[in-house]
């Protein structure tokens, strides 16, 4: 049972696929529990699980559900390579850790963000300074998260929104989506939030990676999203500049489609406190290697105006009324598309890229120089 049926339809479900898949691995787990509940009472965790020698210096990480609801790809991803065996297929001296779920809150509450409406993607800062301004955000925060989510309230900010990329001319739609997306920290219930000090989530991934790789000398890092980009296909995007040896490692390792935000070929804009980069700074003994894995769904301003309308339900609304239904059945529909070719595509794809970044790890650091 691989492909589309390693996909769930909660995160219950998907917790309970990769916990089987990985004890039918005969691998132990390590789980993080979450201080949350799920929406029905249920534990919340972050699982971690390790396949391949405790002292192996090259490792392959795969983490799923940075971004909530964003997890029914990447654990889907996670649970085909399991039931695909491919662990019996690592190279020798190798090894794969799977973080699944590292968002277990926004995974089973559908949310894109955790518990305190902070986007992770965005919560990898140094708290002790201040944050990174993003004065255009300020200035649309109110057309973007307005009070009322009435059709006259939605048509009234879309005129508003669409104001003010004409006031900026040719470079008005590429100025707003780096406002709305690139991360703010003053508005704590509004789009793209990045928090005011590190999150659960980013703690816990901290200690997977103080524990398990401390070792490891050349790490790889497949970390899933979905949202962007065509329908069905998988960007590998980098956050470093074409000319930096980390996005040269991740053309030779995954070719020449590998885009990066820093120079504008990415669907992704380039955002603060950036995970990757947060993440990699835990490991300042181990050369790095990381991809977003991004897997299109929907058009950009379905994506948005589902964005909007969720921070609206949280903020003023209520999710168990048949309007916050609807919300969070658009927001699932938004990043997650349920279909057997969609599913299909998410597998196909990510058992690719890990085969490609298993044999990665293995070629000589001289390669990246030609």
């Amino acid at each position: 049972m691989t492909g589309a049926d390693s996909f769930s339809s909660s995160y219950s479900e998907a917790r309970e696929k990769f916990l089987e898949a990985v004890s039918a691995a005969d691998v132990r787990v390590e789980s993080f529990k979450h201080p949350c509940s799920g929406p029905r009472g249920e534990e919340l965790a972050t699982d971690a699980a390790w396949f391949g020698p405790s002292d192996a210096s090259r490792t392959l990480v795969l983490i799923s559900g940075v971004h909530g609801v964003e997890g029914y790809c990447g654990s889907g991803a996670q649970v085909d390579w399991l039931r695909r065996k491919e662990f019996e297929d690592i190279p020798a001296g190798a090894s794969v850790l799977m973080i699944h779920a590292i968002n277990p809150y926004g995974f089973a509450w559908t949310r894109r963000t955790n518990e305190d409406n902070v986007d992770l993607n965005r919560n990898w800062l140094d708290f002790s300074l201040p944050p990174p301004p993003n004065p255009d955000y300020v200035e649309l925060a109110e057309t973007l998260c307005p009070a009322e989510w009435t059709s006259k309230a939605q048509e009234e900010t879309a005129r508003k929104m669409e104001e003010w990329r004409a006031s900026r001319g040719a470079q008005g739609l590429d100025q707003f989506w780096q406002a709305v997306a690139g991360g703010q920290y003053s508005h704590p219930l509004g789009l793209f939030f990045g928090g005011h000090g590190p999150s659960w989530s980013r703690r816990t991934q901290t200690a997977i990676f103080q524990k398990y790789l401390s070792r490891a000398r050349r790490v790889g890092i497949i970390d899933y999203h979905t949202g962007l980009g065509p329908c069905g296909y998988a960007e590998r995007l980098t956050i470093y500049a074409p000319e930096e040896a980390g996005h040269k490692r991740a053309a030779k390792w995954f070719g020449a489609e590998v885009t990066s935000t820093k120079s504008g070929t990415a669907a992704s804009k380039d955002v603060s406190g950036d995970s990757i980069i947060g993440s990699s700074a835990l490991l300042p003994n181990a050369e790095i290697t990381s991809i977003c894995f991004e897997v299109g769904t929907a058009p950009p301003p379905r994506v948005l105006q589902a964005l909007r309308a969720d921070a609206w339900l949280h903020a003023h609304g209520d999710p168990e009324s048949e309007q916050g239904r609807q919300i969070k059945a658009e927001l699932r529909a938004a990043f997650y598309c349920e279909t057997d070719f969609w599913k299909g595509m998410v597998a196909g794809q990510s058992l690719l890229a890990c085969r490609q970044a298993l044999a990665g790890l293995s070629l000589q650091p001289d390669v990246y120089s030609a």
